[in-house]
């Protein structure tokens, strides 16, 4: 099935090569759609605003990522993850693990 959906941005690519243009796309929507607080710790966001900023994100994500990630259902768990994992396979790419 076809994506009829626009992208805001280009999609979070499953290497992370463009994680830091994304990450600083992401947060900029995020905040422009008044749920910039549901990726920070401690936020006290409503489940509304915490599905609104996961259809968001997951929308923005390559489609392995997606599956990867299928069963995260608060944002700020989901952006923490991606910044993890890409933050690892960074250091793998480069050669310092």
């Amino acid at each position: 099935m076809t994506n009829l959906a626009k992208l805001e941005f280009v999609a979070l690519d499953i290497t992370g090569k463009n994680y830091l243009s994304w990450m600083l796309d992401a947060e900029i929507h995020l905040d422009a759609k008044g749920l910039g607080e549901t990726i920070k710790e401690g936020n006290k966001t409503t489940c509304q605003e915490k599905a609104k900023a996961m259809i968001f994100i997951c929308h923005h994500l390559h489609e392995g990522l997606k599956n990867e990630y299928l069963t995260v259902k608060d944002p700020q768990i989901l952006w923490n993850n991606l910044k993890e994992l890409l933050y690892y396979r960074k250091l793998i790419t480069n050669g310092y693990i």
